[in-house]
């Protein structure tokens, strides 16, 4: 499945995809999530949240 698909079944409401995209950007969300040295948990949420938020304003 290539990423645009993963993007489209996410657009759509499916969990499955939705999880396979935070899996892909984890990484990316967990460096921007280091404040001071320390990792912080509400920022790493929050993040997520724009994530998923960005997804639904694709356009396809």
């Amino acid at each position: 499945m290539t990423f645009r698909d993963i993007l489209i079944r996410a657009k759509l409401g499916d969990e499955t995809a939705k999880m396979m995209l935070l899996e892909q950007y984890k990484p990316m969300l967990i460096k921007g999530s280091i404040l001071n040295g320390r990792f912080d948990e509400d920022l790493y949420q929050e993040q997520c949240l724009v994530l998923m938020k960005a997804i639904n304003q694709f356009i396809i």
